[in-house]
């Protein structure tokens, strides 16, 4: 957990914060979804993942739009400059992350590779 907080903190964008790269990966990987799909999915209160569409919104991450068969709600949509924030991000962690790994032993960059197949085979089950 706590690489993973160094990772959104240490290789992210200035433009948004991390919370708001999650929301923009989530929108990326599973398409359209509605403000209420976003909350549950962030684990946050309605009035918090609207503050984050608005934020992303503003810098033009994110646009909201009509409701395939809802006409009372709006989805939100990541735009083609979210992803390539989103991809700038991506590109940063792994550089950071490749720097940090080059630095260790061979036998310690071993250890931690059979630690990341162990984990997948994990979460495989």
């Amino acid at each position: 957990m706590r690489t993973s907080r160094v990772l959104r903190t240490q290789a992210s964008s200035d433009a948004v914060t991390p919370g708001q790269t999650t929301v923009l990966a989530l929108l990326n990987k599973r398409g359209p979804l509605t403000m209420r799909e976003l909350a549950d999915a962030e684990h946050v209160q309605a009035p918090s993942m609207t503050r984050t569409v608005n934020a992303l919104a503003a810098q033009a991450l994110v646009t909201r739009a009509e409701h395939p068969s809802d006409g009372r709600q709006v989805v939100v949509v990541i735009t083609d400059a979210g992803r390539a924030l989103l991809e700038d991000t991506r590109r940063m962690r792994a550089a950071w992350l490749a720097e940090r790994l080059e630095g260790l032993p061979p036998a310690d960059r071993a250890a931690l590779h059979r630690a990341a197949e162990l984990l997948l085979e994990m979460t495989a089950r």
